[in-house]
């Protein structure tokens, strides 16, 4: 089963560790969902404006864990993030990653 899991969703990262060395938290919801509850500090760039504002991501140098309310657009965000060269990881629901960094 881990098997599956890992070629579905990728290695298993210490998200609490990539944070606690200084990745940016990006929440990809949308402006609605941003203002109903969001993780402190998390920087708000909805998915459908990402891939125009990468750079603004880039000039940081800094990892960035993406998230969402599932977990589904933050995988889409990962994607749009590497292809522009920035090291990214899917940090799934916001709520559980807001646990995780905890």
């Amino acid at each position: 089963m881990s098997t599956i899991l890992h070629r579905l969703f990728g290695p298993s990262e210490d998200l609490k560790a990539i944070y606690q060395h200084g990745a940016i938290v990006l929440d990809v919801r949308t402006s609605n969902e941003f203002r109903s509850g969001h993780i402190e500090g998390a920087v708000h760039i909805p998915l459908d404006q990402l891939a125009r504002r990468t750079a603004e991501l880039k000039q940081k140098n800094r990892p960035v864990i993406a998230c969402c309310a599932s977990g589904v657009r933050s995988g889409a965000a990962k994607g749009i993030l590497i292809d522009a060269g920035i090291e990214a990881y899917n940090g799934g629901a916001w709520q559980t990653l807001q646990r995780k960094l905890k």
